[in-house]
């Protein structure tokens, strides 16, 4: 049974007494989740300050370490905890910014803290604590990530979780999620359920306390009484409430409380759309695009377009903007091709059908699910934003927007897989920026654009051309994680390991964690030997992302090398859960069955390896094991013969040797055993060899 339990139940104060009925460690925390109190990050926020100081205190590090989930998620901390670091997106004009977060962005920053929780228990040592979360089912996506990895986690082994949500099953957000909190819940948490029937509303509800609640409340009581309001008595006590909260020193009010009052106050086209506009920009800064897209819907809704005035028209192409390009990067492209297309429809704004035009093309080549994608739709979108680009008078403008429009262009010829015309559209757009601009224009674009010819350039095996391309964007935006990442990646091709090391954790020291750096570091050191370091990365992997099958198949291999068959069979039984195809987790298990005497099962886990990948050098080297231990010696050297054809190396050639000797011929068992001491100092292969000349003398 697992130690964490979800609460079902249709009322708030029956779910209460539902957790209080619980057998549980101390309570750390009892978290509203509702998004209508601080939007993204309501509970994990709260959580941080209620922890805060005493974390800070005990464990200073953490706050450099997480810098970036702290203040993401919990804004009152800034001045406690050092800024974020400073990176080109943050030095230039928003409409200049044409580089975003990622979507995975917000569970990375759920994983970093998840861990600075881990850190902070570990270092309080009070023993198994709870966190209790209500309202779960109105919670935003970032907090229902949140939960999702607490749940999920096996590093938290002083965690309880408590989560409380309604009996309507639980939707996951649109778009492409990493984690889905409903399935988080069904995997690792024990079901309570409590009462789903309704109640009649009395006459003690108090609407002030309804409004108060900030629109938390699911009491029948609370909800009739807000419902009898005029609508005159409502719009004053949210402005009220607005009035409270905006003079807050908390900015987290202005994520959900403050907007969530101002729609519903006395002001709401100008009120309520100006805190929209805050929120909305400020998610979209940091990469929350659930909550982004949403203000932005939200804001476009409350702006009355059929008026004259030049700042609502502004203010709606602000909230369209920003909605669209969220919505994009979270994959929901559909829903951004539905607005494009408005915008078409009412617009004759040239700007404005240039964004369109390069929106619709990056939907096509890169937002749309794969098989929905359309490159030649893509080009043709972005030939007519080249087309209207030439239009413009002013030079440097002019320049910009065309240079910018084959960047993307070079997009489209990278998914189609012609890198040189790529690198020709990027080359040419480098040369145009630097002759018409001064050195201090359009900095990120132009680090954009290096950016993407090193991509190009690793496409072509130019190693050396993008390393040169990356010393240059990375000494004009130092603190940018991903250039470091990827000057790892090609490190790692030049064969130069412990420097690519040194790159992913620079990268990791700027950024939330990401299980992307730490694999890599795993591979890098079992390249270099390092099998306890390299154990350990996998491992971290798996718990940002127990998902990650390489890092399954990976560890598993590795385990088995070490003699951990336990853990290698762990990672096995779960890796074949969820690829039961993977030829190489099935080379592993064909090796614990033999260990185990099950040569019939080793067999048949060869067999199928082979059917999805006959050209796998490890399974013809365990097959041709496999058949050496029945003495099938000439299945067995045939066998090896396919591995090493494949992939020569010491290991195979010492078997098909030790099967050459026992076959009687030894002149093909020397020349193995000699291919072998050319690689290694082995002593047991330097003994056969000398049997072997032994025994072919007196032949």
């Amino acid at each position: 049974m697992s130690s964490h339990h979800w609460i079902r139940a249709r009322y708030g104060d029956e779910r209460r007494k539902l957790a209080g009925a619980l057998d549980l460690p101390p309570v750390l925390a009892v978290l509203d989740a509702h998004q209508n109190l601080r939007g993204p990050y309501t509970a994990a926020g709260a959580l941080i300050r209620a922890i805060a100081d005493d974390a800070l205190r005990l464990r200073p590090e953490l706050g450099p370490r997480h810098n970036i989930e702290l203040l993401t998620s919990t804004p009152e901390l800034t001045g406690v905890v050092p800024s974020m670091w400073e990176t080109l997106d943050w030095t230039v004009k928003d409409e200049e910014r044409t580089r975003f977060f990622s979507r995975l962005h917000t569970l990375n920053i759920a994983n970093g803290l998840a861990e600075f929780l881990r850190d902070h228990l570990a270092a309080l040592d009070d023993g198994p604590c709870t966190v209790v979360f209500e309202n779960a089912h109105h919670a935003d996506p970032t907090d229902q990530e949140f939960i999702s990895v607490l749940l999920r986690r096996t590093d938290l082994p002083l965690l309880r979780v408590v989560v409380c949500t309604g009996v309507d099953p639980l939707i996951d957000p649109g778009g492409e999620i990493a984690v889905s909190l409903h399935r988080m819940l069904v995997a690792h948490a024990t079901v309570v359920d409590g009462s789903a029937d309704e109640r009649a509303p009395d006459a003690s509800g108090d609407a002030r306390a309804f409004v108060w609640g900030d629109g938390t409340s699911d009491d029948p009581a609370l909800l009739a009484a807000y419902a009898a309001l005029t609508d005159e008595d409502r719009a004053r006590l949210h402005d009220e409430r607005h009035d409270e909260l905006a003079a807050s020193d908390e900015p987290s009010w202005r994520l959900g409380a403050v907007p969530y009052h101002a729609e519903r106050g006395t002001d709401p086209a100008g009120r309520g759309v100006a805190a929209l506009e805050f929120a909305m920009s400020h998610c979209w800064k940091l990469g929350l695009y659930q909550a982004a897209s949403e203000l932005g819907i939200r804001g476009r809704a409350a702006i009355d377009r059929t008026t004259d005035q030049a700042t609502d028209r502004e203010k709606w192409w602000h909230f369209t903007s920003e909605a669209s390009t969220a919505l994009a990067a979270l994959g929901r492209a559909a829903e951004a091709e539905r607005i494009y297309e408005e915008i078409r429809e009412t617009s004759i704004e040239p700007e404005a059908h240039m964004q369109v035009a390069y929106g619709m093309a990056m939907l096509h080549a890169r937002h749309f699910p794969e098989g929905q994608r359309d490159y030649g739709r893509a080009r043709a979108w972005m030939n007519s934003l080249i087309s209207m680009a030439s239009l413009m008078k002013e030079p440097k403008q002019l320049a910009v927007q065309s240079v910018f429009a084959r960047n993307g262009l070079a997009l489209v010829e990278v998914r189609q897989n012609k890198p040189e015309e790529a690198l020709r559209l990027l080359q040419e757009g480098i040369a145009r920026l630097d002759q018409e601009l001064e050195p201090h224009e359009h900095a990120l674009h132009r680090a954009v654009l290096r950016y993407n010819r090193v991509q190009v350039y690793g496409m072509m095996g130019r190693l050396e051309d993008a390393l040169a391309d990356y010393t240059w964007v990375t000494e004009r935006d130092p603190n940018f994680p991903e250039h470091h990442f990827n000057i790892g990646n090609i490190l790692r091709r030049l064969g130069r390991n412990e420097e690519a090391i040194d790159c992913y954790r620079r990268s990791l020291e700027l950024s939330p964690p990401y299980p992307e750096a730490y694999y890599n570091i795993a591979d890098a050191l079992l390249a270099l030997g390092d099998t306890d370091g390299a154990g350990q990365h996998y491992g971290h992997v798996l718990q940002l992302d127990p998902d990650h099958l390489d890092a399954k198949v990976n560890r598993a291999g590795l385990r088995y090398e070490l003699g951990d068959a336990i853990g290698a069979w762990q990672d096995v039984t779960a890796g074949l859960a969820q690829a039961p195809s993977n030829p190489l987790l099935l080379c592993v298990r064909a090796r614990l069955l033999a260990d185990d005497g099950d040569l019939t099962a080793a067999q048949d886990a060869i067999e199928a390896a082979l059917a999805v990948n006959p050209g796998l050098a490890e399974a013809w080297a365990i097959r041709g094991q496999l058949a050496y231990e029945t003495a099938e010696l000439k299945e067995a050297i045939d066998c090896f013969d396919r591995a090493i054809d494949r992939s020569d190396g010491p290991e195979v050639r010492f078997n098909r040797a030790v099967a050459y000797q026992d076959s009687g011929r030894f002149q093909d068992a020397i020349a193995d055993y000699d291919a072998v001491l050319t690689v290694l100092d082995d002593d047991d292969a330097r003994q056969r060899r000398d049997d072997c000349v032994r025994a072919d003398a007196m032949v």
